[in-house]
């Protein structure tokens, strides 16, 4: 497996709009925010800033589930992981296309590019969202081709 093919799979964590620190909490245990609000507060912290700790730290459950098989379960080896990618690739970028929800499911629609010569890959993050924390995460990565069948965008 190559580096990038490898990078794109480990970046599709994702396990990146307001950087609040700390999730929202009403009474012990209880969660203020919807699974929307969750991940709109995780997408700032991972996708744009690239602070993996915090964002994980935060927004991640320690337990979480990892479904993308060239990543480990659990959100100190998904730290651990891309810590070290998005260090070793600084021209890595997000551009969040859209977001999804529906009950505890919020799908990200990205772009992700490596550098500024990648044409990139089209990327769906499934993120599963319980009691303010991501506790499951899918992807799928499509690349973005040289010449389309269609005249329709990818995004």
């Amino acid at each position: 497996m190559t580096r990038a093919s490898w990078g794109t799979g480990v970046m599709a964590l994702a396990l990146g709009l307001a950087g609040i620190a700390a999730p929202a909490q009403a009474a012990e245990g209880q969660c203020d925010l919807t699974a929307r609000q969750v991940v709109e507060r995780f997408i700032p912290l991972f996708y744009e800033q690239k602070d993996v700790r915090t964002a994980f730290m935060t927004w991640v459950a320690e337990d979480y589930i990892q479904h993308n098989p060239v990543a480990k379960d659990g959100r100190d080896n998904g730290i651990a992981a891309l810590e070290p990618f998005f260090r070793s690739m600084p021209e890595l970028r997000y551009t969040v296309a859209r977001v999804i929800a529906e009950g505890d499911l919020v799908v990200v629609h990205n772009k992700l590019q490596m550098n500024a010569q990648d044409r990139g890959s089209a990327v769906v993050d499934i993120f599963r969202v319980e009691n303010c924390k991501i506790v499951e995460h899918w992807d799928v990565i499509q690349p973005i081709p040289e010449k389309s069948a269609n005249p329709h965008p990818m995004f």
